[in-house]
């Protein structure tokens, strides 16, 4: 009988989902972007190849990274949490610049990036350390207000400095999400969410209706309801999304061979990639996507369910959030089920700086994974399995 030795575990299942959302993202984006960038910099894979270059260096230092013990992190999250904050303040500084309006940018040299996105990081880092600090005293509404007001900060400063409502709001679901997880009651959270709901859809109503006007969010709002009466104010692009989402039937039209890619979609290869997707792969091809999210978010799931410790299980646990809340998010504005958004989907979508951080977050994942010990089945003398794999 063979005896229950512990043996150490590293999730190769995430590195593989990883590579085939990555290389299967740059072959779409090569697709969708090649026309475009043709035009713009007379340089077909120009946006393809910064892309990939952004990719593949990320991932080599994801894997690189994910072999050094997450419990460092601990002791830099409030450096983290405070730069985060910095960062997104210096949009208004002479380092901020602006892309297509937004002040959203940060540029150092030949270096730039969104700011914002370090803000994800530093509440899925920084939230699990409060509520680990806090032990068995994390209960109550002055406990639970500790981690919503460091939230709620970094959602704050994103959206008054950044001027981006979606990510700000994305911000405070990862950091809910994490709470939620962490806290013994549901009931607030879930009180929380109906109310939300409720007052969501009386304002909804009232914009309809005509009661709110004025704001460019509520412009949104009216363009979603009604995307062919407003075609100037952006109907025009979730039309053409939905155009190409029907064409592609069920197979789609092949790849590389979309339509609306060339320029009848603006910037297909941003937020609106996974219309091209189902209209060169066909339903097919977008279920297929789903499912590798799905997938990825399972190992994700895993993890979190086995880590080693209370720290690293919130931290995948928000990088869980993350991905699961952009992922869906993303779906539902190609598919006019909530007003756009503008927020990418991961790893397919273009974007340096998008990819860079979800890179460091696969690697803090991979890190807690790292450290999950598991034990050997135990086996009788004819090879049956008595125990099964248990975590230790």
């Amino acid at each position: 009988m063979f005896s229950k030795n512990s043996y150490d575990y590293y999730d190769y299942n995430l590195i593989a989902v990883m590579i085939l959302l990555v290389g299967f993202g740059l072959v779409m984006l090569y697709s969708t972007s090649s026309y475009a960038a043709g035009i713009q910099y007379s340089n077909d894979m120009y946006l393809f190849r910064k892309q990939a270059i952004f990719a593949i260096i990320s991932l080599g230092v994801a894997i690189g990274f994910s072999m050094v013990d997450y419990h460092l992190l601990w002791r830099i999250s409030g450096l983290i949490y405070v730069g985060a904050l910095i960062l997104m303040a210096l949009t208004r500084s002479p380092l901020g610049m602006k892309v297509n309006g937004a002040r959203r940018w940060i540029r150092v040299g030949f270096f730039s990036f969104q700011p914002s996105e370090a803000a994800k990081i530093a509440v899925i880092i920084f939230i699990p350390m409060l509520i680990v600090r806090m032990g068995r005293h994390f209960r109550g509404w002055k406990a639970l207000s500790v981690p919503l007001a460091a939230g709620g900060l970094q959602a704050l400063f994103a959206y008054a400095f950044t001027q981006n409502l979606s990510t700000a709001l994305i911000i405070m679901m990862i950091a809910m999400t994490i709470i939620f997880i962490a806290y013994p009651k549901s009931w607030p959270f879930l009180t929380a969410a109906g109310v939300a709901i409720a007052l969501t859809a009386i304002l909804v109503y009232c914009i309809s209706k005509g009661y709110v006007n004025g704001s460019f969010r509520v412009t949104r709002i009216l363009v979603w309801l009604n995307p062919e009466q407003y075609p100037q104010e952006g109907g025009y692009q979730t039309m053409q999304a939905l155009y190409a989402l029907g064409s592609g039937g069920l197979f789609g039209k092949g790849l590389g061979n979309s339509t609306q890619k060339l320029g009848a979609l603006p910037e297909a290869y941003n937020d609106m990639i996974f219309s091209i997707i189902c209209e060169e792969l066909g339903v097919v091809g977008g279920v297929i996507v789903i499912m590798l999210f799905i997938y990825l978010i399972y190992r994700l799931f895993f993890i979190a369910s086995n880590a080693e410790d209370l720290y690293g299980a919130l931290m995948v646990s928000g990088i869980f959030a993350h991905i699961s809340i952009q992922v869906i998010l993303n779906i539902c504005v190609v598919l006019n089920v909530i007003p756009t958004t503008g927020i990418t989907l991961p790893f397919i979508s273009y974007g340096g700086t998008s990819v860079t951080f979800l890179m460091m977050e696969m690697a803090i994942a991979l890190s807690v994974s790292s450290r999950i010990r598991f034990r050997q089945t135990e086996r009788d003398l004819w090879g049956e399995v008595i125990d099964e794999q248990n975590f230790v």
